[in-house]
């Protein structure tokens, strides 16, 4: 494995494009792809201290529930305002070349999608849906979003939102916020994304699972792989020898597997690796 340090060099990148040249891969992107697009890293470097909600004090404790929808709203409006970045558009250029073959992205932005990435699969969910944890209704976010500030005329997003990872922000205070709840059976609402502690659907791992087994190496862009799931990911191309370039500005639990590991921003990277990998025949 090669490595070094807040650059991108010449020598790693041809060595990343050497070991995925030729090769139809699947890309593995977390919250390092979208820190250039103003959303912040949980544990990149100068990552503001959050303490992310957990599905046990959720499920269990209305105070926070009160507490983590008003964050959520405040969050997503300024949420909804970013806008796709270069290592993004880098993905989905390789689609179209037909050398990325699919995204697995631990993100919950939806910016690859806006992208133009066609083949990508959240695996933790996203913050354009919500669900009724009791009877299973569906709810397009911008629908709950209004009903929001229907019911809480007083609320504004501040000019200066501290955003997280999430969608969340910290809110000064929750004082008579209406909670929505869910207008077919009355329960309780929740975004569509997977809270710390909660288990990803079966199916969507399952969707991943098949994107790594249909390709032939494995590109980690913006993920430390702390998370399970990445870890999940990563052992499933290393069983199948596929080579692995891991991007992702300072250490990753993946990094002894690693093919290549180019410790750099992944817009820089992704950019030049969309320039240098040669377009896939169909």
């Amino acid at each position: 494995m090669s490595s070094l340090p807040d650059q991108a060099p010449d020598d790693l990148v041809a060595e990343a494009v050497d070991a995925l040249a030729g090769r139809r891969i699947v890309a593995l992107t977390g919250a390092g792809v979208s820190t250039d697009s103003g959303i912040p890293d949980y544990r990149g470097q100068g990552a503001p201290s959050r303490t992310p909600m957990k599905w046990q004090t959720f499920s269990a404790d209305e105070a926070a529930r009160r507490r983590y929808w008003i964050g959520s709203h405040l969050g997503w409006r300024s949420f909804t305002s970013t806008e796709p970045n270069a290592g993004h558009l880098a993905i989905a250029r390789l689609e179209r070349a037909g050398v990325v073959s699919g995204v697995i992205t631990q993100n919950v932005d939806g910016l690859h999608l806006r992208a133009d990435s066609t083949r990508v699969i959240e695996m933790h969910g996203t913050m354009r849906r919500v669900l009724c944890l009791d009877c299973g209704q569906v709810y397009d976010r911008r629908d709950i979003a209004a009903r929001i500030e229907a019911d809480n005329p007083w609320i504004a997003v501040p000019e200066n939102v501290v955003l997280g990872p999430d969608g969340d922000a910290l809110p000064e205070t929750t004082d008579g916020f209406v909670v929505p709840d869910c207008t077919v059976c009355g329960g309780t609402l929740k975004p569509d994304v997977v809270f710390f502690g909660e288990f990803i659907p079966a199916d969507r791992f399952r969707l991943a699972e098949q994107l790594v087994a249909g390709a032939e190496a494995l590109l980690v862009a913006g993920s430390s792989l702390v998370v399970n799931s990445g870890q999940r990911i990563i052992e499933r191309a290393r069983r199948r020898h596929q080579p692995i370039v891991i991007v992702n500005r300072g250490e990753t639990r993946g990094d002894r597997r690693a093919t290549v590991k180019i410790d750099a921003g992944t817009s820089e990277v992704l950019t030049r690796l969309a320039e240098e990998l040669p377009p896939l025949l169909p």
